[in-house]
């Protein structure tokens, strides 16, 4: 049987190992062609294409439940589900998703763009299954990294708490999350791996007993105290935690072992209760350049599969926002010690890793473990610290209680960089940065800013660091647009006051962050139509610059508002607050993600679709004044002073 002719895994059941080795090959030659070519998650899935095949043999897909832990690692779960034909797709405009997706597949069974939620997920469906009366069995296959997160933590600690509900959790240990892991569950998996096998001593013990003709194929209850004795010998060396916790703990078995898997997750379904097996795999199996870079190779933009080398740029670019953070961070914490860098197993996704290199002692890494890491943050600052959390816009969203009662009630100044803010592209809805300027905005005592581009960026940085209490400031993914970047002595900005980069009368812009370059763009556009707009780069969301807006609002006598963010409470939202409350009743036109998810595509492409390019707003906005009957009086005032100059 050939890849392309599975529409379903259950054709998998029946396969011989070697026929199962062909399709794992087959697997990662689809796999490192269609990354190579349009980019993705490498790392993730070729280190579990034959613990998907081995898992897959002892499940029936129609019935059996599994939810995979964050979803970069089930591309190989992917392309037995009858997705072969389209994974040419993947990442793209209408293609397959990077992650899982319910509406996706019926295979998919739960969706998670996010990690830690498999166990928690996995163990509801048991839950569920057994409240219904219903037999069938639930998987969660989560990684050594995505176990560092509280969550997962909590959802064992609660599946050990239902000794009769049947629940398998396989970890998948390659020792890695994106980055190196961290922690004390690290060391102690690391250990683990080390360690022989001990779940099949005990049974092979049972086993024996059984067999002695005396005893009847009976295994005697007194004896099974000494069995539990053995395995508690043993065990201190491999699973006791997990063991301790209430779970079954088998392994640590190798991940690339077919039979042995499907031996092991044969008889982990027969246990009563819940089940741990442990999998050592190696990410990045099966091509040599990314189990040589773990790190590099987790995933990669389109490279040439020979050499293992990026595609070259056919330009050059401006460094990325995240670069830009990261270096400037490096050059102020040189000449203050007590500026301490911190993220959430994102070092090199946030620019932090510049920090690690650089200033070791300066930067901490609490694994995938968001909620800590802002409390940790706190307590830093309570202290007389000065802690910068660089951590993604949507996974600041897993520590949201944390920001608002240990951070924003307590007034510490704890400064959060929230990397990816704003449209994301191709990692679709579960990462796109939308919702952060309507979620700080409430936060009490916090000042929330964003920069138009990497210059801003960086006395954005020193600003936040002088201000004696929270802030946020968000960042795009990406490469700045291309303004000269200064070496040091950067200036603070004033709080709270945003700047006039263009004069009019007809229309005032006011855009946010990113949107800064868009709002100029349009004011260029409109210019055309003689349109004159007034544009505000805003700066700060919090507080807002009313001595800036309000007279230029007054005059304009008509508002636009820009932002790459949700409209729902965002700042758009926020600017008509502050109007209204100032009695200044002026039409406004709100420019900003509607109330909808934004699915995976090119960034571009989805601002287009969005309407948040110049020459789609620019339409819009002589479409709106042209309703009011705003758009032809304004021309003629133009033309008329335009001839009495003549």
């Amino acid at each position: 049987m050939h890849l392309s002719q599975l529409q379903h895994p259950n054709q998998l059941h029946g396969l011989t190992v070697p026929e199962l080795g062909q399709i794992a090959r087959q697997i990662r030659e689809k796999h490192l062609q269609t990354v190579s070519t349009s980019g993705g998650h490498l790392g993730p899935g070729l280190g579990v294409v034959e613990l998907t095949l081995a898992l897959y043999q002892t499940l029936d897909l129609d019935r059996d439940r599994v939810c995979w832990d964050v979803g970069h690692q089930a591309y190989p779960h992917k392309l037995i589900t009858g997705r072969y034909h389209r994974f040419h797709t993947l990442r793209q405009k209408n293609g397959i998703a990077g992650y899982l997706k319910r509406s996706e597949s019926p295979f998919d069974h739960f969706g998670a763009g996010h990690a830690s939620t498999s166990i928690s997920a996995a163990l509801g469906m048991a839950v569920a299954r057994d409240r219904k009366g219903e037999d069938y069995k639930c998987v969660a296959v989560i990684g050594d990294g995505a176990l560092t997160g509280g969550m997962a933590l909590e959802a064992i600690n609660h599946a050990g708490h239902l000794p009769k509900t049947r629940l398998l959790v396989v970890l998948n240990d390659n020792d890695m999350s994106i980055s190196p892991p961290v922690g004390a569950l690290s060391g102690y998996l690391n250990k683990l791996r080390l360690s022989p096998p001990i779940q099949f001593l005990s049974d092979s013990m049972e086993e024996s007993v059984r067999n002695l003709p005396f005893l009847g194929g009976e295994f005697p209850p007194e004896l099974s105290r000494i069995k539990e004795g053995m395995k508690r010998l043993a065990v201190p060396k491999v699973g006791a935690v997990f063991e301790e916790l209430g779970l079954t703990y088998m392994g640590p078995i190798d991940g690339h072992d077919i039979s042995a898997m499907v031996r092991t997750f044969a008889a982990a379904h027969n246990c009563e209760g819940p089940v741990m097996v442990h999998v050592a795999t190696t990410k990045g199996k099966g091509y040599a350049y990314a189990e040589a870079d773990k790190v590099g190779y987790h995933a990669q933009s389109s490279f040439d599969l020979a050499s293992g080398k990026a595609k070259p740029s056919t330009k050059p670019k401006p460094p990325s926002y995240s670069k830009v953070f990261g270096s400037t961070l490096v050059r102020i914490a040189e000449h203050n010690p007590r500026v301490v860098g911190i993220t959430a197993a994102m070092a090199t996704g946030t620019g932090l890793d510049l920090l690690q290199k650089a200033l070791p002692n300066q930067y901490i890494d609490v694994g995938i473990a968001e909620q800590h890491a802002v409390t940790l943050s706190a307590g830093m600052a309570a202290e007389g610290l000065r802690p910068v959390v660089a951590i993604y816009s949507t996974f600041l969203q897993r520590a949201y209680d944390q920001v608002i009662h240990d951070v924003g009630i307590q007034k510490l100044p704890v400064v959060f960089v929230l990397d990816r803010a704003g449209v994301v592209g191709a990692d679709g809805p579960t990462h796109q940065g939308q919702y952060d300027i309507s979620y700080l905005r409430a936060v009490p005592n916090f000042t929330v800013m964003a920069p138009k581009d990497e210059g801003e960026l960086q006395r954005m940085l020193v600003t936040a660091l002088a201000h004696d209490g929270p802030v946020a400031m968000r960042i795009p993914r990406g490469n700045g647009v291309g303004v000269p970047l200064l070496e040091g002595g950067w200036q603070p900005l004033e709080m709270g006051c945003g700047e006039q980069l263009a004069a009019g009368n007809d229309l005032l812009i006011v855009a946010y962050g990113t949107m800064v370059k868009s709002a100029m763009d349009t004011a260029g556009l409109l210019q055309e139509h003689g349109i004159h707009a007034a544009v505000v780069n805003a700066r700060f969301l919090r507080p807002m610059d009313q001595a800036l807006l309000l007279p230029l609002a007054q005059r304009c006598g008509r508002v636009v508002t820009m932002e790459e963010g949700t409209l729902l409470g965002g700042f758009g939202s926020a600017v008509l607050e502050v109007l209204q409350d100032n009695d200044c009743l002026v039409p406004v036109q709100r420019f900003g993600i509607p109330d909808r998810l934004v699915d995976h595509a090119k960034p571009q492409e989805s601002l287009q679709d969005l309407g948040l390019t110049a020459p789609r707003m620019t339409d819009a906005i002589l479409s709106k004044l042209a309703l009011q009957g705003v758009a032809p009086a304004v021309k003629a005032k133009r033309q008329q002073a335009m001839a009495s100059s003549i």
